[in-house]
């Protein structure tokens, strides 16, 4: 199949690499466009691997209310340098990164941060739960592996699906971030707040 330059502006504007990168993995897939962002993102994430020993002191503290005022997000988000915090490409991160925790209300940022003693409680529940449906003992720490991988996916914010795309995990949407920018970029901490919710 012949590679347009086109095919190629799509591809880059999607995936924000390069001109020759984008033929090649388009060269590579003979022209299908969503084996070559698969490409590309495969790439990324190796890049994305590199960067992540890097310091990251800049960035920006996001503050985001939901409509009604009833949830607030304050979010910290670093990358590298100030040319990339004041970049509008980071601010949208940031902003689309506060919203989805205040739609979704993450309890961790990540999994090394949920306390031992919760994971024990829930993998024992779940135990319990495949026991009392009668699955075999032979699958039960199968099963009990697979429903923790959803636990981690409703607590842990770098697990969750996006929710402005739920085919990308925000960890995969920070992974693109760093691609697309050339800098290491993490979220430091956050912090949401809902009306009249307990302070136990």
């Amino acid at each position: 199949m012949k590679i347009t330059a086109q095919m190629v502006k799509e591809l880059r504007e999607t995936t924000g690499a390069g001109v020759l990168e984008a033929k090649k993995a388009l060269e590579a897939t003979d022209g299908d466009y969503d084996k070559a962002v698969d490409i590309l993102r495969e790439k990324g994430a190796a890049r994305a691997a590199k960067r992540s020993g890097r310091e990251a002191n800049e960035g920006v503290i996001e503050l985001y209310t939901h409509p009604g005022n009833r949830v607030g997000v304050i979010l910290e988000i670093n990358c590298e340098t100030d040319f990339v915090a004041r970049n509008e490409q980071f601010r949208e991160l940031a902003h689309d990164i506060a919203l989805h925790i205040a739609a979704m209300s993450p309890s961790y940022l990540t999994r090394e941060e949920v306390p031992q003693d919760e994971l024990n409680r829930e993998a024992d529940v779940l135990r319990n739960q495949a026991l009392a449906e009668g699955k075999p003992q032979e699958i039960v720490e199968k099963i009990v592996s697979g429903r923790m991988n959803k636990f981690y996916e409703e607590m842990v914010l770098m697990d969750q699906p996006f929710v402005k795309d739920d085919k990308m995990t925000i960890g995969e949407l920070v992974t693109d971030s760093i691609r697309t920018t050339g800098e290491n970029i993490k979220i430091r901490r956050f912090a949401r707040y809902e009306l009249g919710e307990s302070l136990d």
